[in-house]
């Protein structure tokens, strides 16, 4: 079957997710390898990404560390700065698949306020045909109600959709719905596969 349509993962995929990074640049690797030690940043955001209140969240976090409470709130007041930058290639790809008249749509694990909140910083967020958000929809991938999400704003199932994803799991869970699939290792892998399922020229992909 004919690809209809594409659906991108955003975080490693479309834009950089680097928070490690981030606090590298801001208390240096050494602090920052204590703080993550310390304090369980990503299990907070996972439960962003799962729908909680990300302000209330993070101050709650802080609350419990008050050794750490300033750089705990940095995933609050300078949350932007551990995103970024746009992959270009990716990007470049998603806007030709564009041009070409093919649906795009968003399968994110995102808390749904930065969702939100990064459209300034990344206007593109906004050019999706569909977004499947897991902070609004409190599933996350690879759980296989938010893929029926896609399904049904898409009005697509199967090998309709072609996937890209940096996680295994995620792949996994996308192509047991019989989704085409892709594991995103960089925007040239990507720029291949788009240009073997006839979605891309070797020119619109470059």
């Amino acid at each position: 079957m004919m690809v209809k349509a594409v659906v991108f993962d955003i975080g490693r995929v479309l834009i950089d997710w680097n928070p490690e990074g981030f606090y590298d640049r801001v208390i240096g690797p050494d602090r920052r390898q204590q703080l993550f030690a310390a304090v369980d940043l990503h299990a907070m955001n996972i439960g962003l990404d799962n729908g909680d209140p990300w302000l209330a969240s993070v101050t709650a976090l802080a609350d419990r560390h008050p050794d750490w409470r300033a750089e705990v709130m940095l995933w609050h007041d300078r949350w932007i700065e551990m995103t970024g930058p746009p992959i270009a290639h990716s990007v470049r790809l998603f806007r030709a698949l564009q041009g070409r008249g093919v649906p795009c749509y968003a399968l994110t694990n995102f808390g749904g306020e930065s969702w939100r909140y990064a459209h300034a910083t990344y206007p593109f967020f906004s050019e999706f045909d569909g977004a499947a958000v897991s902070g609004d929809l409190r599933r996350m991938k690879p759980e296989a109600p938010i893929y029926a999400h896609v399904e049904a704003i898409s009005g697509l199932a199967g090998a309709a959709l072609l996937f890209t994803d940096d996680k295994p799991e995620n792949i996994a869970a996308a192509m047991a719905r019989g989704w085409k699939a892709h594991l995103f290792e960089g925007p040239r892998g990507l720029a291949d596969r788009l240009v073997a399922e006839g979605l891309l020229t070797e020119s619109e992909a470059a």
